[in-house]
């Protein structure tokens, strides 16, 4: 399975965001996006994930199970996508039977709604209104929703905003899961993920964007 992007370019009322993105990126493998607030990373993830349209290029998801990117993606933003007033279980219930996939080439199924809300540390949350959790235990719970369906494809933005150091660390761990299982990861931060082995792309003001070589991972910490 593959993630491929060919000559990617984004145009919003006159000025371009980003143009000439070419990579690939194969299961088990992360591309980590960094760069200064305003330059486009926010807008490249959600062309990656099908929410915007490109200018030109094309991007593809090879090897898997899905006629479209979006259909093998799961999409982390900076909102979190729940209902306050549901219940932490309404609402990894809905996400479970909206983004439920086949499970062809899946190592392990995905997590019942239970298993993922441990997962992320917060056992016996699950009556409780989304809305009553703090800021840090909602983004734990958003995370939570990537377990509860099988999508090979993580597509990330922030995500480890609001959390504390011990909950970054659970969530490197989870990422680390899904890779080693032979999924994908796309994330954009101003911080590091904890990840080892990962390509780097940087945006820079001006659309222009530096990849690390093709073929050459390296540490995040000095991408």
């Amino acid at each position: 399975m593959r993630l491929v992007a060919d000559n990617l370019c984004v145009a919003r009322s006159g000025q371009v965001f980003f143009s000439g993105i070419s990579f690939s990126l194969s299961a088990g493998e992360a591309l980590v996006v960094s760069g200064p607030n305003g330059v486009g990373k926010s807008t490249f993830l959600r062309v990656l994930a099908g929410l915007l349209p490109d200018a030109e290029g094309s991007v593809r998801l090879e090897g898997a199970d899905c006629e479209t990117v979006a259909e093998g993606a799961h999409y982390l933003g900076h909102r979190n996508g729940m209902k306050r007033e549901l219940t932490v279980r309404e609402n990894l219930e809905f996400w479970r039977d909206f983004t439920r996939q086949p499970e062809t080439g899946r190592p392990s199924g995905p997590l019942t709604v239970l298993e993922a809300i441990a997962a992320v540390g917060l056992d016996g949350v699950d009556y409780l209104p989304f809305g009553y959790l703090s800021a840090g235990q909602q983004r734990r719970i958003a995370m939570a929703r990537l377990l509860v369906s099988y999508r090979p494809l993580w597509i990330l933005d922030e995500p480890t905003a609001a959390l504390d150091g011990q909950s970054q660390a659970m969530f490197a761990g989870l990422v680390d899961s899904h890779l080693h299982s032979g999924g994908l990861v796309v994330a954009a931060t101003h911080h590091a993920l904890g990840l080892s082995n990962v390509r780097s792309l940087v945006f820079q003001p001006g659309a222009e964007a530096a990849l690390s070589a093709g073929g050459s991972y390296s540490a995040e910490a000095t991408a």
